[in-house]
């Protein structure tokens, strides 16, 4: 559990206040999405009114939402007072870029980093179970490269890259059926400086490919072509992560 102390936000709260904290004590770009509202039958949905929306309450609302994202206070209040239940939206590949990976493999990396001190930044858990790592913008265009350079085919593993174009939902937004997007780990000052992508990947790439064996081991990883053992890969990934 995080036990850091910031006034950014973790559980239900105001999202125009969220919003502007995150702009004023991260300088980070934020940008209005979608809501939840409940219907006739007591049923949350998604504002966008699609009946199969993939992300209920947590997606950008215009196509044009890249250069709606602001990091300027009087224009995030301004698009908040138009519609002040709106998920508060951060958009990569500007402040940072995100590491995305299953819950468990995120929790395994993340104790594994704190054990051997590896530098973290903030560390989200998102709807659909999953964890994100930020790391420095432009920096996740390095995990191909070097995924294989510790052995590990970067299609077998259930890790992928947010970069420019693309965004996450930030506390204190509240989705369906994942409930409060909440932080793992807390923008805080001792994590203002980010990690390159490389620093973070380690850890990484070990809790995958120990993922994707178990998952070959219990049958369900058949349709996974290049799922290899975490032995090989997984070490040296880790030796890789503990020698930086």
């Amino acid at each position: 559990m995080d036990k850091s102390t910031s006034s950014l936000p973790q559980r239900a709260g105001d999202p125009a206040e969220a919003a502007v904290r995150y702009v004023e004590e991260r300088q980070w770009d934020v940008l209005p999405g979608a809501w939840l509202e409940t219907d006739s039958a007591g049923a949350d949905r998604c504002s966008c009114s699609a009946a199969d929306c993939p992300a209920p309450g947590a997606h950008p609302m215009r196509p044009d939402w890249v250069t709606q994202a602001s990091g300027a206070v009087p224009a995030v209040r301004h698009m908040w007072q138009k519609q002040p239940r709106a998920s508060v939206l951060l958009p990569t590949g500007r402040s940072f870029d995100v590491l995305e990976v299953s819950e468990n493999a995120g929790c395994l990396a993340l104790a594994r980093s704190e054990r051997i001190n590896l530098p973290l930044g903030p560390v989200l858990g998102a709807p659909g179970r999953r964890i994100m790592f930020f790391v420095l913008p432009g920096s996740g265009d390095k995990v191909p490269d070097t995924l294989r350079s510790f052995g590990c085919r970067p299609a077998s593993l259930d890790l992928s890259v947010l970069g420019r174009g693309g965004w996450v939902v930030a506390p204190p937004t509240r989705t369906v059926p994942a409930g409060m997007v909440m932080w793992a780990r807390r923008p805080t000052p001792a994590n203002r400086w980010l990690p390159d992508a490389t620093e973070a990947l380690g850890a990484l790439a070990y809790a995958c490919a120990r993922e994707a064996m178990e998952a070959l081991d219990a049958g369900a990883g058949a349709g996974r072509p290049g799922a290899g053992p975490p032995g090989a890969a997984g070490d040296l990934a880790l030796a890789s992560a503990r020698g930086r």
